[in-house]
């Protein structure tokens, strides 16, 4: 049986029929909490290996990279989305 495309992410419940009503704002906020966790995350790594605690490096370099990587795309989705909404202003109705 071949099943619909996206049929494996958790968009609609599976018991019910009722859909998922968590609108943009609540997977924007969670996106946010998650780099800002990445961050917090490689700024503690960076400390402790500063300190002259026992953190290998290469897991520093990794967080470190992660929540670069995140930033930069947090950075991007806002740009389309500023993008876009002044695509929306310059409209005439």
């Amino acid at each position: 049986m071949i099943e619909r495309i996206g049929a494996n992410l958790n968009l609609t419940q599976r018991q019910g029929t009722t859909t998922n009503n968590k609108g943009f704002g609540y997977y924007l906020q969670n996106a946010l909490k998650e780099v800002n966790r990445l961050e917090k995350e490689a700024d503690n790594l960076t400390k402790k290996l500063a300190a002259g605690e026992n953190v290998d490096l290469h897991d520093v370099m990794i967080a470190t990279e992660k929540a670069n990587i995140a930033l930069q795309l947090t950075v991007q989705v806002r740009n389309k989305a500023v993008e876009a909404y002044n695509e929306i202003m310059r409209m005439q109705v």
